[in-house]
């Protein structure tokens, strides 16, 4: 498959969404998703690169102490802001710990409800986010077409970075060839 994804792309899941400079969409300007599921019914993901400036303990005490810095709760995206959800980095291909459903390779869902402890012990890194990012039938492949996203190989460590705001330098720095120019796309391209 083509970084760029193109049109008719299914089963992204666990493959990145990288914002390409020309989205401007405030929502997902410059946004890292984790599509976490895709199919012909749509997509469902979680921008990986937007802190937000509250605790994890203001919904979730019991988890702060577990979550990787930055120990913040994150903005997943714009669907369903009044619910959170959980991601646990799980080395290994090992059986799912208690609380941990897998998803792709070392990421796992976390169950909110477990123990905290016991799945940050499984883990090497958790995070939670507030709200998710979601496509309906069609509209990720549409938006692929029309060149706002990137989809780009995800490694386990970009869920649980410690550097949140430079995870789009990143994840465009590591690419082969032109595609490691984004990069140094400045933010405001009349500065260039």
């Amino acid at each position: 498959m083509s970084p760029s994804g193109g049109g008719g792309a299914h089963g992204l899941a666990g493959r990145l969404l990288v914002a390409l400079p020309a989205l401007e969409q405030d929502e997902f300007r410059r946004t890292v998703v984790l599509l976490l599921h895709h199919d012909d019914e749509g997509a469902t993901g979680v921008v990986l690169n937007r802190p937000m400036p509250v605790r994890v303990d203001a919904v979730l005490p019991p988890w702060q102490e577990h979550v990787s810095a930055p120990a913040r709760l994150f903005r997943g995206g714009p669907v369903g802001l009044d619910s959170a959800l959980g991601l646990v980095v799980v080395p290994g291909d090992g059986p799912e710990p208690p609380g941990v459903r897998r998803l792709h390779g070392a990421l796992g869902l976390v169950d909110l409800d477990a123990d905290p402890g016991t799945v940050s012990r499984a883990g090497s890194g958790v995070r939670v986010f507030a709200g998710s990012a979601g496509w309906g039938p069609g509209q990720l492949e549409g938006e692929l077409v029309d060149g706002a996203w990137l989809v780009l190989d995800a490694e386990a460590g970009d869920a649980v970075t410690p550097d949140p705001g430079g995870l789009w330098r990143a994840v465009l720095g590591r690419q082969p060839g032109r595609l490691r120019l984004l990069a140094s796309f400045p933010a405001d391209p009349s500065h260039n």
